[in-house]
């Protein structure tokens, strides 16, 4: 029943937040193509957390928690894939003129290579695609160490920073850059939290993990701000875009929800993480602790989505 709580609130957190971006960005943006973004998005981002976790934990235990990760990457990456599919055909739709239901296999094969959004869409359903079949097929896909995992990261990296090629900052060498970098970064920080939430039994995982994660995810979060905020430099021509544009106003929606979750992530630091090392906190507070914090980054990572497909 947690578990369905827990589904339930991400599905609230991604649904309002596509519904704010909306009303702050309308006409310009669309509450179903930041939806179908979204769920894009955030199921590339579990799929990359899922295949990194095991990089978390010491190596004497990496195999198990390997095993755990190994039946929800293939469902997350399996729905990865088919979002990323519908996304397609809803592109070749919307390219055509036409409604998705109507839209042929032709005019989308047509839409996935003639077009960059399209060729960058074909990337992300090919990423998906390598990351699940290695996840059933190959035994120790997603090992950190085997070559099997390293090939399932990378595809899982490429799937989630695919898009920002044919983003707003497309044209700018360095605004392209930065936005893959910063989706990079977040993806990392938010992606292994909800793996961890999904592979981690126990207490004593917990005090071994949460450590080796709040370093990582430290870091993510610094090469986060800093490109970040170079993209933020290269989009806006005025500070007063910020509330001038439909744009910007996404953009400074995200940014408010951005600094709510550092703080939390703050606090998480100082009273969660060493309570956890010394062993004083049990499974179902860890958990309910990542899930508090993974609510937040569902909302920031569906304002990014919104801010990719506003016009």
């Amino acid at each position: 029943m947690s578990r369905l709580r827990a589904a339930l609130l991400g599905a609230l957190c991604v649904g309002g937040a596509a519904v704010a971006a909306w009303v702050v960005a309308h006409p310009q943006n669309s509450p179903t193509s930041s939806l179908l973004r979204a769920v894009c998005d955030l199921a590339a981002v579990v799929t990359l957390g899922l295949a990194v976790v095991p990089a978390v934990d010491a190596e004497r235990y990496r195999d198990e928690l390997t095993a755990r990760a190994a039946r929800p990457l293939v469902t997350v990456s399996a729905l990865w894939a088919i979002a990323e599919l519908i996304r397609l055909f809803v592109g070749a739709a919307e390219a055509a003129g036409s409604s998705a239901t109507r839209v042929g296999v032709r005019t989308t094969v047509v839409f996935a290579t003639d077009t960059a959004v399209g060729r960058a869409g074909l990337v992300c359903l090919v990423a998906a695609l390598v990351v699940c079949v290695l996840a059933v097929f190959v035994p120790g896909g997603t090992r950190p160490s085997s070559t099997a995992g390293v090939i399932a990261v990378g595809a899982a990296a490429v799937g989630v920073s695919g898009r920002s090629l044919v983003g707003h900052l497309s044209e700018s060498p360095l605004g392209g850059l930065a936005v893959a970098v910063h989706a990079l970064a977040a993806a990392l920080w938010c992606g292994v939290l909800a793996a961890l939430v999904l592979v981690v039994t126990h207490r004593g995982q917990w005090a071994r993990v949460l450590p080796r994660f709040s370093q990582m995810s430290f870091w993510s979060v610094v090469v986060l701000l800093v490109f970040g905020v170079v993209g933020a430099f290269e989009t806006l021509q005025a500070p007063t875009d910020l509330y001038g544009t439909a744009y910007g106003r996404v953009l400074a929606a995200k940014l408010v929800v951005t600094a709510v979750l550092l703080v939390l992530a703050a606090r998480n630091r100082a009273g969660w993480l060493p309570a956890a090392r010394s062993h004083r906190v049990t499974v179902d507070v860890s958990r309910r602790t990542s899930r508090v914090e993974l609510a937040v980054m569902a909302i920031a990572l569906t304002l990014a989505a919104a801010l990719a497909v506003t016009g």
